[in-house]
């Protein structure tokens, strides 16, 4: 086990007492939950990077800590009143659908290869820094005014294009449209 990987493993850990803390209305301990998970989620991509700490197991849990974190996140905000239900229910289907597109197409033996898209990383980016802006108002009781609402908006429509674009790649992919054919097959 990696120093890198333990330290993936601490933003899981982080997930349940971020969580906890919303639920019990300890928005600073939230968002202080919420700070320490991004930053040692840079922490331990350097780890890993600068001190050749690369793993398989860390390629599949560095995203999974991340989404598990930000999909928790969104779910509490949501049932809160501090997101918009819309937007909630299109980040969790957006997943969801790229978790059963993967199994699927893993089950029908055409495994897809997991690269995030450039739309999708900007996805992330901007529901991360939603996110943020939320716990921070809550924390410190200060609200943001319209940054909160571009970010909703921001959020929504990435979220959506970053659906279509994983659609029309992964159909792409079942297809078979696009991939080189050799000359023997």
């Amino acid at each position: 086990m990696t120093v890198a990987n333990m330290i993936t493993i601490l933003r899981f850990v982080l997930v349940p007492g971020v969580v906890y803390a919303l639920l019990v209305g300890r928005m600073d301990w939230a968002f202080a939950g919420f700070l320490i998970a991004g930053i040692s989620d840079g922490v331990d991509g350097f780890v890993a990077r600068h001190f050749n700490q690369r793993s398989e197991l860390g390629a599949y849990m560095d995203p999974m800590a991340d989404k598990l974190l930000l999909v928790s996140v969104f779910v509490v905000l949501g049932f809160m009143g501090e997101l918009p239900l819309w937007l909630v229910i299109a980040a969790v289907s957006r997943d969801a659908l790229i978790v059963c597109a993967v199994l699927l197409s893993t089950i029908m033996g055409k495994p897809v290869a997991m690269k995030p898209l450039l739309v999708s990383k900007a996805n992330t980016l901007i529901q991360i820094v939603l996110a943020a802006v939320v716990l921070a108002e809550l924390a410190f009781e200060t609200p943001f005014g319209p940054l909160r609402t571009g970010l909703i908006f921001l959020s929504g429509l990435l979220t959506v294009a970053s659906a279509a674009a994983y659609l029309v790649a992964w159909l792409r992919h079942m297809s078979g449209y696009g991939e080189s054919k050799t000359p023997d097959g």
